[in-house]
């Protein structure tokens, strides 16, 4: 530009281009803004690649990442192929526009403005619909490695002679590539058609012929290809009717062929599969007679035919054939569905008794003495005593107990144990340091009896204190870093020190040796974690240096849940002392949809009950399943977080097909200690999920099945408001028929009539490992014809009758609470012997006391301050000897000759007296001072019939009472 000034003319200024500096800070900024990118892609990637390697099962990461990639890639290249290629094809096959009519003129602009990008536009469209593919067939994973490894269950369906693993490992695959098919067909299609309108292959308003022939054979041949889809998709639907559920009064979820599939819709599919056929060749066919009209009408027909034979011809067979008929046409299916479902479920096996429901003895000493031999009844209840354990033995505010213990058994006593783990809650102040570096794990396990209580109502401990010691010793690993209630991540081994606990010499400090955790040595580790917890100080805190590791995803559920993706795992891990080290037991599953007959179950209905909660969670809420094993036991141990896989159900051909997928990931069963295998039981969703299925599958009998009339419910807590199902309790007891002669650690439950809540049937389950029968499940079916009360009517005789609602009341009294434990039945002698334990929090504390147990058998019911007292009260008759332990006093049944003894024992009955006036008026210094009068009575009895020569005929020995600490009453401090 020349200098209009007339003066010196400066440089020439370019308008609107940024200078190369700003332009070098753009490019910088970019290429800053890509690598944050990668860096946050390969963060999440790197992350997952070392905790899979630090705890040794990196051939899963890389097994399914190898799996997800090939599936990726070869389904997006085959789609963006597809698609990418119709569209080069249909602008291959578009006609010279000689003669512009004014549709094609106003297409005219779109040619000319995508003309320079047009093989920028054809990679982009086939890039972007091969990148959805190929993510949707990643997702398909399991089902490849489970096409590709599937072995046979060596059982074939009734109806097509296939073995169940066709439906239960091919179908699926089969569906997905016929579902492939039929997208990218459609979406090949679609492009096509587009690209033959915009280059006027295809015309709608312009005169003459309205798609060139190059068009009608392009587009025909895509159209046969979906139809020929549609008749393999007809074949492979006579298959699915094994596999298909539907809408059946007869039973929820039922799955399977009925009269009308396999008279109606089997041969129905079969008549489609070849009309389609036909169809298809049609449309191949109109690349040589360049007419649309055969397909057309083959097209018609096919849609006419699906109209009428697939949906109206049913339709008819139901209404005129099997209606009026039903139980005799249906019979036939129902026997198969019946077989199938019990097999998959694992309760073919069911041992169906009739049970009278009466007692069949009158001798009432007899069934006193079995009520202490039959069953261990376990008044502890797990699921109520942990703010007990809290408030005894949680010791340090930053320690916590789960909401729900854990039952198990040692030295054949069931046990209520707890780890005492780390509570972030209690921490005296919250801050990152003392969040994720020195309080960093739990301390010590705590264990009760669960059959007894002390004097005044507590838990009477085999394992306590800090440190933990008591029966399992203090020689094991107490440090608790991997637990149910440990959910956030932990910086352990480096320069700062972690807390174990402290007492009256100070702060006991540790430093993390195991070897779980990633290792922070390494600055891209530290800040891959950095940004993955979005935590910015792992990068630079001075806290992380040499011998630091990370240690998360520390839940038992979590750490087995990530090695094996494949197992559905159960709502609640058990905690137990194995060889001095602290082991998580986790029962795992193998299950599928996919195995013909057999009614399916949505999991997270079918184990949720009165006790789900945010610690024990329902197993895979929205699962569909019709086949379940518990095939996998797993361990996580409490310190170093190590997983251990073990084969349990060596027969089941899910787990055999997934040991192929992920060879040398699951240990033999043969390999499982026998320290562990003490410990291992019966689990409780699976449990859950055979009641539930049992409620209408006890039934063998196709019309007994059909007509509904042996329908069982699972009845509702009755303990709780909630309308939630009971939970099965664990419990040591004797069977009738069970071949063991004593008892046996089971899983129990009780079932109602549909509809009505007297008691018609009783579940038991063999849980012991140990024992010849484990797995063995009892079910006593009461008789129609007589009336047994079920849980429900229990507690509300309990809760009606006039001296035990007093008593609750003054139990009540103040701003007391009365809690209900566990209602545990037990069969005696033909009849139900039904036991609640009481427990009473109020006045000063904060937790609950174990204060009277509710007893009934028989229309006879008692409420007494211990077991022994109220089936004493409910038999008439005392127990030959008194269990030790108990907490209990009572005097001897006999009267001594000694005058010293007769007096003591009159002292006593006094106190007794005077103790239950005290109780009943609420005055509780009364009802302590009355205790201590027993118990001197007592001690002076038995002193003095020490000293006696020769004791008196008949006289008995009074048992010396264990105080446990000083007499507190039920309500108060």
């Amino acid at each position: 530009m020349p200098d209009r000034g007339g003066g010196p003319s400066g440089p020439r200024i370019r308008v609107g281009r940024p200078s190369r500096r700003a332009r070098t800070l753009l490019m910088t900024l970019g290429v800053l803004a890509v690598l944050a990118m990668a860096f946050i892609m390969f963060a999440g990637f790197w992350t997952d690649w070392l905790w899979y390697r630090s705890v040794h099962y990196s051939s899963v990461f890389t097994t399914t990442l190898w799996t997800k990639i090939g599936l990726f890639s070869v389904f997006g290249l085959l789609m963006a192929g597809a698609v990418g290629f119709n569209i080069w094809l249909a602008h291959r096959l578009r006609p010279p526009l000689s003669a512009m009519s004014m549709e094609q003129q106003s297409l005219d602009r779109y040619r000319m403005g995508i003309a320079p990008f047009k093989k920028w536009l054809l990679m982009g469209i086939a890039a972007l619909v091969g990148l959805i593919a190929g993510a949707s067939a990643a997702g398909q994973w399991r089902t490849w490695l489970m096409y590709v490894n599937g072995v046979s269950f060596d059982k074939k369906d009734p109806q097509f002679g296939l073995d169940v693993s066709f439906y239960a490992f091919d179908l699926p695959w089969y569906r997905f590539l016929l579902g492939f098919g039929f997208a990218a067909v459609v979406l090949s299609l679609i492009a096509a058609a587009v690209v033959h309108y915009l280059y006027g292959g295809l015309r709608v308003t312009s005169p003459g012929a309205r798609a060139t022939q190059a068009a009608t054979g392009h587009l025909s041949v895509l159209l046969g290809i979906f139809v020929a889809l549609k008749a393999v998709a007809y074949w492979l639907d006579r298959y699915g009717l094994a596999v298909k559920s539907s809408d059946f009064k007869a039973a929820d979820n039922w799955t399977g062929l009925r009269y009308v599939d396999a008279n109606a819709y089997l041969p129905a599919k079969t008549i489609l599969f070849c009309i389609a056929a036909i169809c298809a060749v049609l449309f191949f066919a109109t690349l040589w007679r360049r007419t649309w009209q055969l397909p057309v009408i083959g097209f018609g027909l096919m849609v006419l035919s699906a109209i009428l034979i697939g949906g109206l011809y049913p339709a008819i067979v139901q209404k005129f054939q099997v209606q009026p008929n039903e139980q005799a046409k249906e019979a036939a299916y129902v026997e198969k569905n019946i077989k199938a479902t019990r097999d998959a479920y694992g309760i073919g096996d069911s041992e169906v008794k009739e049970y009278p429901g009466v007692s069949t003895t009158k001798d009432n000493t007899v069934l006193r003495k079995d009520a202490d031999t039959t069953a261990s009844i376990r008044l502890l209840d797990p699921n109520i005593v942990s703010p007990t354990f809290q408030q005894l033995q949680q010791i340090k505010g930053y320690y916590g107990f789960p909401s729900t213990l854990a039952v198990d058994r040692y030295k054949g006593q069931d046990t209520v144990i707890g780890l005492r783990e780390l509570n972030l809650a209690g921490i005296p102040k919250n801050n990152w340091i003392n969040d994720h570096f020195k309080y960093t794990h739990g301390y010590g396990v705590v264990a009760a009896k669960g059959t007894e209580a002390d004097r005044e109502g507590r838990p009477v401990f085999t394992q306590s204190d800090l440190p933990s010691k008591g029966e399992f010793g203090t020689d094991f690993e107490q440090r608790i870093y991997y637990g149910e209630m440990t959910k956030q991540y932990s910086i352990v081994g480096g320069p700062q020190k972690e807390l174990d606990y402290s007492d009256d010499s100070g702060e006991k400090e540790t430093s993390y040796q195991g070897k779980s955790g990633v290792s922070l040595d390494n600055p891209i580790n530290r800040a891959a974690y950095a940004l993955a917890f979005s935590e910015p100080q792992i990068l630079y805190s001075g806290a992380i240096g040499e011998g630091s590791r990370i240690l998360y995803n520390r839940t038992p559920k979590e750490r087995v849940e990530s090695v094996a993706p494949w197992l559905t795992i159960d709502g609640a891990a058990y905690p137990a002392v194995i060889d001095g080290r602290v082991q998580w037991i986790v029962d795992a599953y193998t299950t599928t949809n996919g195995y013909p007959y057999a009614s399916r179950t949505t999991l997270g209905d079918t184990t949720a009950d009165s006790l789900t909660n945010q610690q024990r969670a329902v197993v895979a809420q929205e699962n569909q399943v019709n086949y379940i094993r518990n095939s996998v036991k797993a361990t996580v141990d409490a310190y170093d977080g190590t997983v251990r896989l073990y084969q349990w159900d060596t027969q089941d051909p899910v787990l055999k097909t997934w040991m192929k997928a992920f060879p040398d990931t699951v240990k033999a069963k043969s390999e499982i200690p026998k320290a562990l295998m003490e410990h291992m039981r019966y689990p409780q969703d699976l449990f859950k999920v055979q009641r539930e299925l049992l409620t209408r599958y006890h039934v063998t009998d196709p019309q007994t099945f059909l007509s509904g009339s042996e329908v069982w419910a699972v009845p509702n807590d009755p303990t709780t408001k909630a309308e939630n199902a009971v939970p099965p309790y664990y419990l040591s007891m004797k069977m009738p028929g069970q071949p063991e002669p004593d008892q046996v650690f089971s899983l129990t439950t009780t079932f109602t009539p549909n509809g009505r809540d007297n008691l018609s049937a009783f579940m038991a389950v063999n849980a012991d490992p140990a024992t010849s029968d484990y797995g063995k499940i009892r079910i006593l079916k009461l008789p129609t014809s007589r009336t047994v009360d079920g849980p429900k009517q229990v507690q509300s005789q309990f809760n009606s009758e006039q001296k035990i609602a007093e008593s609750i009341r003054l139990l009540r009294g103040g701003d007391s609470e009365v809690e209900y434990g566990n209602l545990l039945t037990v069969p005696l002698h033909g009849g139900m012997l039904y036991v609640e334990p009481v427990y009473v929090r109020g006045g000063g504390l904060k937790y609950p006391l174990l204060r009277k147990v509710l007893v009934t058998y028989g229309g006879q019911t008692a409420f007494e301050d211990t077991l022994e007292k109220a089936l004493n009260v409910v038999f008439g008759v005392e127990a030959p000897t008194t269990p030790p332990g108990d907490g209990t006093t009572k005097p001897p049944t006999t009267t001594p000759g000694n005058p010293t003894v007769k007096q003591a024992l009159a002292d006593a009955a006094k106190a007794l007296e005077a103790a239950d006036t005290a109780m009943k008026a609420g005055d509780w210094a009364a009802y302590g001072k009355a205790q201590d009068d027993l118990e001197a009575a007592l001690k002076r009895a038995q002193d003095a019939e020490a000293k006696a020569v020769a004791p008196a005929p008949g006289a008995t020995t009074p048992t010396k009472p264990k105080p446990t600490g000083s007499a507190e009453p039920p309500a108060e401090s």
